[in-house]
């Protein structure tokens, strides 16, 4: 284990008006790693993203993270511009310092990367869900982000693009020419996703985190022999 954590979290709590969103959560998390956040609707996963990526900070206890730290997020509903598909990559790049050439190149790379090299000068407007994830993360990986942090991303696909998105996030998440392996941290409530994806899950209920293991032992023999009740009710179909 690396003696400085890419982020680590004590004590961190999220008031949202009336309601603690998140409360007392302590959290490390290692480069490499594929963490799920799994739990009931309200159970605390989008705050948690939202913390993590700076769109909220927080309401008591403290964030760090390795510096400097670069990271992109990906919402369950693709953020794009009304413009070109590569227009719509290259400008993240643009803003990030790169000449607008030098962000077109780039932005073009990440499209071939998720297979939509051919549609590069097709408005964004245009295309289809599934294709709109994948340009939303040819965008995220364009900027060669350490840290990756995921809102249930294919939950408004239809299976065909959820089996494409999955598979380009498997590829992205252990691309060997990357300078060093990217993180994911990814909501989901599809459990075959987060066994195929995640090396480690988390489970919240009500803000808190109930359980914290590896994906195997989240699914076998370990959660059953803890004392996770809400968790198993959870992967047994009782919680929604």
């Amino acid at each position: 284990m690396n003696a400085v954590p890419l982020l680590q979290l004590r004590g961190l709590s999220l008031r949202l008006g009336p309601v603690w969103a998140l409360r007392d959560l302590n959290l490390r998390l290692e480069a490499g790693e594929r963490l799920a956040l799994v739990g009931a609707n309200g159970s605390g996963k989008t705050s948690l993203l939202r913390v993590l990526n700076g769109l909220r900070p927080p309401s008591a206890g403290s964030l760090s993270w390795r510096q400097p730290l670069r990271q992109a997020m990906l919402f369950q509903r693709p953020h794009l511009l009304r413009c070109s598909v590569r227009h719509n990559v290259a400008l993240g790049l643009w803003l990030a310092g790169q000449s607008w050439r030098q962000a077109r190149k780039r932005a073009l790379l990440a499209l071939e990367r998720v297979g939509l090299a051919e549609l590069a000068d097709r408005r964004a407007s245009a295309l289809s869900g599934g294709q709109q994830q994948r340009v939303a993360l040819a965008r995220a990986w364009a900027l060669e982000p350490q840290l990756l942090l995921l809102d249930e991303p294919t939950a408004s696909l239809d299976p065909h693009a959820k089996r494409e998105v999955e598979a380009l996030l498997g590829q992205i998440s252990r691309d060997a020419t990357q300078p060093e392996p990217m993180t994911l941290v990814f909501a989901s409530h599809n459990l075959g996703q987060v066994k195929r994806l995640a090396s480690r899950v988390i489970y919240l209920e009500g803000g808190r985190i109930l359980a914290d293991l590896p994906v195997n032992d989240f699914f076998n023999d370990a959660l059953l022999a803890g004392n996770y009740p809400e968790a198993q009710a959870f992967v047994r179909g009782e919680v929604a």
